[in-house]
C-alpha cells in the first residue's frame, strides 16, 4: 500500500503565538468586595511552572462596559485573546457595582488600582510596567478615558499598592459616553419614573456625600476634564453613527476637544452600528491593535 507522505512541521521552542488565561486573579479586597480579573498572557510571560522568570510584555487593561454596574469581565475574551497571541498581557476586569452602594468615584479607583496591582506583580504575571494601556467599551470606554486623564490623581489613588502608578501610554474607548452632565441634562433624574433603570444607576452614582451631584457628574465627564496643553496619552475614539443609548456626537466632541487642547488623538466612524453587535468587525479589531502597536 502506498501510504500518504507524513508532514514536518519544525517545533516553536519560544511558543510564539500561543497564549494563556489565567481566570480570577483577585486584585482587591480592601474595599469590602472581592474584585478579580481575568488575565490573558503570552504562554512565555511571567513566572513559569518551573519557576523560571519569562518575558515581560506591554499590558492592556480592559474595561467592558456596564452603565457603570458590574462588568462582565469575560465578554470579550475570544477578542481579546488575539492581543496576548500577538505579545500583550490582557486583564479583563471588574469594578464595584454602583447600585450595590458604591457610587462615584468607586469604579474609577477599582480601575486605577488593577493596573497599580498589576504594576506591582509585573514579575508574576510578565508585566512591562512601562508599557500600559487601557481599553474600554460604553462605561469602560468613559473609564478609559478618565484614567488617562487623571493618570496618578490622589483624588482617585486608594491605599493598595500606592507606590506604584496608575497613569498609562494610551487610551481606547468604544461608544463611551464623554459629556455625562449632557447626558443629563436631556434626561433629567428628577424627570424619570421610579424604577427606571437609568434613573437607578445615577441615583445610585452619585449618592456620596462627599461630593454633590453637580460636582460628580463633572468629574464623570472626560470631556470637561481635558485642559489646554497638558499631556496626555494618545486616545482612539470609535463610536457607531446609529447608537441610540450614547449619542454619536458625545465622541465627536470629545475627539475635537483633545485636538483644540493639543493631545494626540484618531477617532473612526462605524457607518450604521448601534451600541455594540454589529459595531465590531475584524476590520474594526485590526485597527484597534494597529493603534496599540503604534502607540505602546
Amino acid at each position: 500500500m502506498e501510504y500518504k507522505e507524513i508532514k514536518v512541521m519544525d517545533n516553536n521552542p519560544t511558543l510564539t503565538g500561543l497564549a494563556r488565561l489565567t481566570p480570577d486573579v483577585v486584585f482587591s479586597t480592601a474595599q469590602g468586595v472581592e474584585l478579580k480579573l481575568q488575565l490573558l498572557s503570552p504562554w512565555d510571560s511571567g513566572i513559569q511552572a518551573d519557576g523560571a522568570m519569562g518575558n515581560r510584555y506591554p499590558l492592556i487593561v480592559f474595561v467592558q462596559g456596564s452603565g457603570w454596574t458590574f462588568p462582565d469581565p469575560h465578554f470579550e475574551i475570544p477578542q481579546l485573546a488575539q492581543l496576548a497571541q500577538m505579545g500583550y498581557v490582557v486583564a479583563s476586569l471588574t469594578h464595584r457595582n454602583s447600585l450595590e452602594g458604591h457610587p462615584f468615584p468607586a469604579y474609577l479607583q477599582d480601575v486605577k488600582t488593577a493596573i497599580r496591582f498589576l504594576r506591582a506583580n509585573g514579575d508574576q504575571y510578565g508585566v512591562d510596567p512601562e508599557r500600559v494601556g487601557i481599553w474600554g467599551t460604553s462605561s469602560g470606554g468613559n473609564t478609559s478615558l478618565l484614567v488617562a486623564l487623571t493618570g496618578d490623581d490622589l483624588r482617585y489613588k486608594t491605599e493598595e499598592y500606592a507606590d506604584y502608578s496608575d497613569a498609562v501610554k494610551l487610551s481606547v474607548d468604544c461608544f463611551g459616553p464623554t459629556d455625562v452632565v449632557a447626558l443629563m441634562q436631556g434626561n433629567p433624574v428628577e424627570a424619570l419614573d421610579d424604577g427606571d433603570e437609568f434613573k437607578n444607576i445615577f441615583c445610585a452614582l452619585t449618592n456620596n456625600m462627599d461630593m454633590t451631584q453637580k460636582e460628580i457628574l463633572h468629574n464623570m465627564s472626560p470631556l470637561r476634564l481635558v485642559e489646554d496643553g497638558k499631556p496626555y496619552p494618545p486616545f482612539l475614539l470609535i463610536h457607531g453613527d446609529a447608537d441610540e443609548l450614547v449619542p454619536y456626537s458625545q465622541s465627536e466632541i470629545m475627539f475635537r476637544r483633545l485636538l483644540d487642547a493639543g493631545a494626540e488623538a484618531e477617532m473612526i466612524r462605524i457607518k450604521g452600528a448601534p451600541h455594540e453587535g454589529s459595531f465590531w468587525s475584524q476590520a474594526l479589531l485590526q485597527e484597534i491593535i494597529a493603534f496599540i502597536n503604534r502607540n505602546i
